[in-house]
């Protein structure tokens, strides 16, 4: 079947022997809209401005991301899902919520708090496969990486299960802009997450296993840390040989898999100009420079989507095919080409910190143009001191 689809996509474009520009002249090859890209232009948080965009590639789109804005903080929130899009969808309905909980509860926002609203987003998507799996197996081969970032007073809180990246750009030496990865990579194409795998697993010879030119954590899965992924973590969750993609030779010991997310703290300095929050799509295409380099150049109103398309434009390129072409590709096929994609970049007006902006308190959901009421105001009652002010 797969060998069909992709005989199906070849023939869709015709080779163009051609090379694209990453930089602001690039729009010429990008003159069609492509009814898979989605995106908001500029809106307002409380730190300044923000611009969203997310392309789809598979059948279903497997990326959910959201962010959340109010008068006192802002929260972006990207997941990049896997074997389906149920671990994502049920990130995007739960996390937020319950780190404005705890938040609440405990008066105050720091990694901690950020770890323990993953670790409960992972428990209750465990909840809910332990309830479906006896009529719906799939799900516990369902599993998303979570990158997460929270602005409250001045503060940037990052925590990241996978391999999104979160990607600042600040001024540097003769008023350069710089990028910083902010995040890390768990992925095993990396040497060091196979040495702390194969340091977990000392006993495991096939943790980690090259197959076709791809390190693979069992032979499967590329990233080391994931929220779901039940039946590489529990196994009364192991799915039979009836599902060969996710059959494993030899009974679950011990998780393979973690949801411990990495965790990071900055002060945000007046030389940080604004924040890159992707999923690894983006990355396979641009590098952290090329990136920021990209957002510093160009206007900032429609500046993910700009992201996005020259990430296609690139991906476009390696097949020898032009961005038109590839537009022209329907869901499915266009897996073939490149991933589901999520950019939010996030500006950094140090200018407005203390002030009284008017910040509508929203909450904007990716691709599917969703846009309600935010909860982030419960922050709103926390003083100074780190006490609940209710």
């Amino acid at each position: 079947m797969f060998s069909w689809l992709a005989r199906m996509a070849s023939a869709c474009w015709k080779p163009v022997r051609r090379y694209a520009r990453m930089n602001k002249d690039d729009d010429e090859d990008c003159s069609l809209e492509d009814p898979l890209l989605w995106s908001r232009e500029l809106e307002k948080h409380s730190y300044g401005e923000f611009s969203f965009a997310v392309v789809q590639a598979n059948e279903v789109i497997e990326d959910n991301s959201q962010v959340e804005t109010g008068p006192d903080a802002t929260f972006v929130g990207v997941y990049d899902g896997h074997g389906g899009p149920d671990a994502s969808r049920f990130i995007c309905d739960h996390l937020f919520r319950n780190l404005m909980r705890l938040a609440q509860e405990n008066g105050n926002i720091t990694e901690g708090i950020l770890r323990s609203a993953v670790c409960a987003t992972e428990e209750g998507f465990l909840t809910l496969v332990r309830r479906s799996w006896g009529i719906k197996p799939t799900i516990a081969a369902m599993g998303s990486c979570c990158l997460v970032g929270v602005i409250w007073r001045g503060t940037l809180f990052v925590g990241n299960v996978g391999d999104s990246r979160a990607v600042i750009g600040s001024l540097g030496k003769s008023n350069k802009i710089v990028a910083e990865q902010l995040t890390r990579d768990h992925n095993a194409s990396i040497e060091e997450v196979r040495q702390e795998l194969r340091s977990l697993h000392p006993d495991d010879s096939h943790i980690v296993v090259m197959k076709h030119g791809v390190w693979r954590i069992k032979g499967i899965i590329q990233v080391s840390r994931s929220i779901g992924d039940a039946y590489l973590k529990k196994p009364e969750f192991s799915l039979d040989p009836s599902f060969p993609r996710f059959h494993l030779a030899e009974p679950l010991r011990r998780p393979v898999l973690t949801a411990e997310p990495s965790l990071s703290t900055r002060v945000l300095q007046p030389n940080d100009k604004f924040l890159i929050f992707a999923s690894d799509g983006l990355w396979e295409h641009l590098t952290n420079q090329q990136a920021v380099e990209i957002v510093y150049n160009n206007p900032r109103a429609g500046i993910a989507k700009r992201l996005v398309k020259t990430a296609l434009t690139e991906a476009a390129r390696k097949r020898e095919m032009r961005y038109d072409d590839l537009k022209k590709l329907e869901k499915g096929i266009r897996r073939f080409f490149h991933d589901d994609i999520t950019v939010v970049v996030i500006f950094l007006d140090h200018e407005l910190q203390g002030k009284k902006v008017r910040v509508p308190e929203l909450s904007v959901r990716g691709f599917s143009d969703t846009v309600g009421p935010s909860n982030i105001n419960v922050l709103r009652g926390i003083d100074e001191n780190g006490r609940s002010a209710g």
